[in-house]
């Protein structure tokens, strides 16, 4: 896998792009003018590993909001404008750490050199989102309805506004619903230019097949070296967003994210409950915050074998299990007993890893 190579920008003390980790951003769903609940939203957002967060400010009230907001939170925050350069201004005084700005939708030339000098002063970059439901009418007239062509070329008018005014702290964002013309506008876009993109697919659903959507599109995309930061979108609590932007960066070993379950599918082999072993598994390993692999297999023939790499795991056979650390069997113990002693040994491992 190699990585797109782009220029790299601060977004406050997180660095975006060139050989930086990938970073993982979500956005609140509060009402921004209701500061306490935005900030404890934040702060849930933060435990989980969220490294930065977008607050929507339609309103005055929200963007003086952002004050208290800032102060209280450990991560960057980035202020979402559409139509009113006032509320960019405002979000700016009030200690935002970027900006999420369509400045086609910002009437008045004078207006956007109003925000861009102001950005420029404090080093912010300016995140140009361009998505696939609200093209420019003549890009629609012109391509017939949204493609990935109508996508690149609407992401390069904006793009020229600001190197017009020779603002180049730039990342770009190529939202769309359809996956196969996110991945095909992405790519166009990663050939014509150096600038970090953030990468997802936007109104990707529900949490069951929003995860689908998400981790084809934005896998897809990261294979490919594409990526530098990423947000899932799924509809109900920014907390599972997290949660699955780990788990994408984590299957292509681009990020190191908690815990990993390793299940066999069972077969005919299989002669104990697998599935809710594996459950019951699943939800010890959420309150462990440690990378570490852990196999739960359903064969005491090949478990072992088949998981050899996981740190500790079991191998369930008929009335009895298996223990095993490495492909290496360390003790048979029976079925009743066999996940308190594997969580015996997780936790033995989880203090072993703290005190190296």
């Amino acid at each position: 896998m190699k990585r797109r190579q782009t220029r790299v920008l601060n977004i406050g003390k997180v660095a975006i792009g060139g050989n930086n980790p990938i970073a993982v951003q979500s956005m609140t769903n509060t009402k921004t003018e209701d500061a306490a609940a935005t900030i404890a939203q934040i702060k849930n957002l933060e435990s989980l590993g969220c490294e930065l967060i977008r607050c929507t400010v339609p309103t005055m009230e929200a963007a003086k909001a952002l004050i208290p907001i800032k102060k209280a939170i450990e991560i960057p925050i980035i202020a979402d404008i559409h139509f009113d350069h006032k509320l960019a201004l405002a979000a700016i005084a009030a200690g935002v750490d970027g900006l999420r700005l369509n400045q086609g939708n910002i009437v008045g030339r004078e207006k956007v050199v109003e925000v861009v000098k102001a950005a420029e002063e404090r080093n912010l970059p300016i995140r140009i989102g361009v998505n696939a439901g609200s093209l420019p009418k003549d890009l629609l007239a012109k391509y017939a309805h949204p493609t990935a062509e109508a996508m690149v070329e609407a992401a390069w008018r904006h793009i020229h506004i600001l190197e017009d005014l020779h603002y180049t702290n730039i990342k770009v964002s190529l939202k769309c619903h359809d996956v196969p013309m996110t991945i095909a506008a992405y790519r166009l876009l990663a050939a014509q230019c150096d600038y970090p993109l953030h990468v997802g697919i936007t109104e990707a659903g529900t949490v069951n097949s929003g995860i689908i959507k998400s981790a084809v599109g934005i896998g897809t995309l990261l294979a490919e070296g594409i990526g530098d930061t990423i947000r899932v979108s799924l509809t109900g609590d920014p907390a599972n967003e997290i949660r699955v932007a780990y788990q994408i960066l984590k299957s292509l070993g681009l990020r190191e994210y908690g815990p990993t379950l390793i299940a066999c599918p069972t077969c005919g082999r299989t002669s104990i409950d697998l599935e809710k072993l594996a459950l019951e598994v699943e939800r010890y390993l959420e309150t462990v915050q440690m990378p570490i692999t852990v196999a739960v297999m359903g064969c005491v023939v090949n478990g072992p074998g088949e998981a050899r790499e996981a740190d500790i795991g079991i191998a369930g056979g008929k009335g009895e299990g298996l223990i095993f650390k490495k492909g290496e069997i360390i003790k048979k113990v029976p079925e009743g007993e066999i996940l308190d002693e594997l969580f015996k040994e997780i936790d033995k491992i989880v203090t072993e890893r703290k005190m190296n």
